[in-house]
């Protein structure tokens, strides 16, 4: 006979799945229209589009794949986990990362495969290797606006203006988080643990920080690479330096904007025809890049990580119980 707390943990992943499912429905459904799905299998099922998509597809897992060797390296001074373990973590969170708006819940899902009494300082760590990727977007997003902001124009400067304040919010709590960082650890920790617990010693060492801001460059133009080649799926065009920047802008607005999690397709899809306005691609091929590009970095590792997640038993209390 299952034991009660099987039973509810069991539960409570199947009712993880079955919210996944509905937000997934209620975010795709608006996009799969008559004239979408049309415009999808004209393109997409042709020989070179497989191509294409399959090469997108392959980049989703060099896209994630430096992610958790991003997690491994920043969280071994707290606990040591392997390269395995590191990727379960990171597409676990992607998975949970769905329920909340802005991914607000991608930590839970993460936190999962560590130490009980590691998990608060885990949780720190987890917004710190944010703010790497973050800071990188932010960096070749400013460069872009400055190379576009003569295309905006009364309409849609707010979102030009709106994302410069961020970025420079972004900017200082980057700085602070560095200067900071053991002090925040010990002090999350010992607030929700509740109890004396040994002093961390973390350390975010120059060569950690040039290591994650390397890692991070290379993620940021393997996403750009990967949003790139779906775009030339429905319309091929050279890369040019205008195309790259309207990526770099595209990121920084879907990024630093906070997206209300059920209209999440719909603004991306009005913030990709802002910012390529000034190229060639018309409004129906760059509304089905993002909504495909949505689908396969983030509805694809979500479906893997929820495979990860019934498949491991964990302890679902944050600490350890005594």
């Amino acid at each position: 006979m299952l034991s009660t707390k099987k039973i509810i943990y069991t539960s409570l992943k199947i009712l993880l799945g079955l919210a996944c499912l509905i937000i997934f429905y209620l975010k795709l459904k608006p996009q799969f229209t008559t004239e979408n799905i049309f415009y999808i299998k004209q393109n997409a099922l042709s020989k070179t589009g497989i191509i294409y998509l399959v090469l997108a597809l392959l980049l989703v897992f060099l896209n994630w794949g430096i992610e958790a060797f991003k997690w491994q390296k920043i969280t071994q001074q707290i606990e040591k986990i392997n390269y395995s373990t590191a990727f379960k973590s990171v597409l676990s969170g992607v998975c949970l990362g769905n329920i909340a708006p802005g991914r607000a819940t991608e930590f839970i899902g993460k936190i999962f495969y560590f130490n009980s009494n590691n998990r608060p300082a885990i949780t720190v760590l987890h917004f710190i290797n944010g703010l790497f990727q973050l800071i990188i977007t932010v960096f070749f997003g400013c460069l872009a606006l400055t190379y576009n902001f003569k295309h905006f124009n009364q309409n849609n400067i707010w979102i030009a203006n709106l994302s410069i304040a961020l970025s420079v919010i972004v900017i200082i709590i980057f700085i602070c988080s560095l200067i900071y960082s053991n002090w925040l650890l010990n002090f999350i920790s010992k607030k929700i643990l509740k109890q004396s617990i040994t002093q961390f010693n973390f350390v975010i060492s120059r060569p950690l920080i040039f290591q994650l801001l390397f890692l991070s460059v290379i993620r940021y133009f393997v996403f750009c690479l990967q949003f790139y080649i779906v775009l030339i799926l429905f319309n091929f065009q050279a890369l040019t330096l205008s195309i790259f920047f309207s990526l770099a802008l595209y990121y920084l607005f879907t990024t630093i904007i906070p997206m209300l999690s059920f209209i999440e397709p719909v603004i991306r899809a009005t913030i990709v025809l802002i910012v390529f306005s000034n190229t060639n691609f018309n409004s129906i091929e760059l509304s089905l890049t993002a909504l495909i590009i949505w689908l396969i970095n983030i509805i694809f590792p979500s479906i893997i990580g929820y495979v990860f997640l019934i498949n491991n038993k964990f302890q679902f209390n944050l600490v350890k119980q005594k």
